[in-house]
């Protein structure tokens, strides 16, 4: 089991068991809306903790990539239905750990094992074609080899699914895996362990150890024995990565920032939009990679976009993710929550108009918890720190212009280029939005955050290594390719 129920202690999977890290030291997870509920104890792993993870999955993967892809496919399919019938208690555990509303987090629960299905399919399906060859006499063809072990550090703000669209494709094509969780969400990242377990992969195809980044994760880029790197979180942490895989010979994958932005154009469905921003902006406190951050409007419509955005920016409420009607619910901790106030005040000083929010929430049944209200600001230039770096919290700016070029310019001035948006009743206006803007996700008529787990998902700029994640594009990474000819 993963959990001593006395205390509340969390373990390591390694090797097809549970155990203590060889530190016997622990971080405490606390509830961000309310500090005073402990959730569970994590590892503080070690070095030695990872080499013992990393040499189970070594040897197991010798076999494991030996297994037919529908034999590895049957094991996801078990994980998928074990998970499936635990959505209630997993998503639970992600709402008290990490703050996430609890339909939010049985929607992505869910997402985990649609993942699982999905990936289980990939087993019967093909790894290769046949290629014709200058010589009559010879058969030509391409196979795909797995890398071996890969290195898995994922973020606290997807607990499940995340771990899951990593983990899933690996395994499939013959790979075994050494994940990192992020220790903010390691609790119910363990939940989904457990579901491995029971699904009864072989020990040592799968294992989880639970550490500082600063030990664990460098640890994975550094190891000499593991083969592929991949990394969802900050860019300054996923360059350090890439760098030191680089510098080894080993394969990485790099999933970073965004700074989001959506297109208001003059002809939109103005409620749409609003609809759609909201739900961009502050579903999950505005903690994602694909959040909408900023909002570029039509010079004439964008009174009555503010005035209706402000309304529905209104009726959100902040709370609880436990309890119901609650839309919005904490930042997952209080670094993250002292980071997004750090930007409203920069965005203040700077010089831009607050419209709405700003402030933290502290009084009643707030007192105890990381709240902070949705904050929209306004009189925002592309070179003011809130319209540059990414917040990763309930935080956006609107920008008002001329012409759609102008709106373009303005979309495409950051640094990076994962997520963007526009809401047109005009087809020239979508096609010209499609070829020109500098993003690998392109949306229009709906929210920049989100996607679906059969399309490729990655970023263009600084936002990632440019490699794709999920759907069939995964075998990418996960595998090498191998061109064989015989006669």
């Amino acid at each position: 089991m993963t959990i001593n129920t006395q205390n509340k202690r969390y373990l390591n999977y390694v090797n097809g068991e549970w155990i203590e890290s060889s530190k016997n030291e622990w971080t405490e997870n606390r509830n961000p809306a309310n500090t005073e509920e402990v959730v569970g104890y994590v590892p503080k792993s070690s070095n030695e903790d990872l080499d013992k993870a990393v040499a189970a999955a070594k040897n197991s993967q010798k076999e494991w990539k030996k297994l037919s892809g529908d034999v590895r496919g049957k094991y996801l399919y078990k994980a998928a239905d074990i998970l499936d019938s635990r959505i209630d208690e997993v998503a639970e555990s992600m709402t008290r750990e990490m703050g996430k509303t609890l339909p939010e987090a049985k929607g992505e629960t869910a997402r985990g094992v649609a993942i699982l299905r999905y990936y289980a399919g990939e087993g019967l399906r093909k790894v290769g074609d046949v290629i014709p060859s200058t010589d009559k006499e010879a058969l030509m063809f391409t196979t795909r080899a797995p890398l071996g072990v890969v290195g898995i550090i994922t973020p606290w703000n997807f607990p499940v699914a995340i771990p899951i669209w990593k983990a899933a494709p690996a395994l499939i094509y013959g790979n075994s895996i050494v994940l990192k969780p992020a220790t903010e969400a390691a609790v119910t990242c363990a939940k989904v362990f457990e579901c491995f377990e029971l699904a009864g992969f072989p020990s040592g195809v799968v294992n989880m150890v639970t550490g500082p980044g600063n030990v664990i994760g460098k640890g994975i880029a550094n190891h000499s024995d593991v083969n592929g790197i991949t990394f969802t979180g900050s860019n300054t942490v996923g360059k350090q990565i890439g760098q030191t895989a680089l510098a080894r010979g080993a394969k990485y994958q790099l999933e970073m920032g965004g700074k989001n932005p959506v297109i208001v154009d003059a002809d939109a469905d103005l409620d749409q939009a609003v609809e759609a921003t909201i739900s961009g902006a502050f579903r999950s406190t505005g903690q994602k990679c694909t959040a909408t951050s900023r909002v570029i409007v039509l010079e004439n419509v964008y009174d009555r976009f503010k005035e209706k955005l402000v309304a529905k920016t209104n009726e959100i409420i902040v709370g609880d993710g436990l309890q119901e009607g609650v839309w919005m619910g904490p930042a997952v901790n209080e670094r993250q929550l002292n980071t997004v106030l750090s930007y409203i005040q920069k965005g203040r000083k700077e010089g831009a108009s607050l419209v709405i929010g700003g402030e933290r929430l502290t009084a009643g049944s707030f007192e105890k918890g990381h709240f902070i209200q949705p904050t929209i600001f306004e009189n925002v230039t592309t070179s003011m720190t809130i319209a540059q770096e990414e917040i990763f919290g309930p935080v956006i700016t609107l920008m008002k212009v001329n012409t759609m070029e102008e709106a373009l310019n303005i979309a495409n001035d950051v640094e990076f280029g994962l997520s963007a948006s526009i809401f047109t009743s005009n087809i020239q206006k979508m096609l010209t939005f499609i070829e020109d803007i500098d993003a690998g996700l392109v949306r229009i008529n709906a929210e920049s955050a989100g996607v679906e787990l059969q399309a490729p998902f990655g970023g263009m700029k600084n936002s990632s290594s440019h490699s794709r994640e999920q759907g069939q594009a995964a075998i990418e990474f996960f595998t090498s390719i191998k061109t064989v000819l015989t006669k």
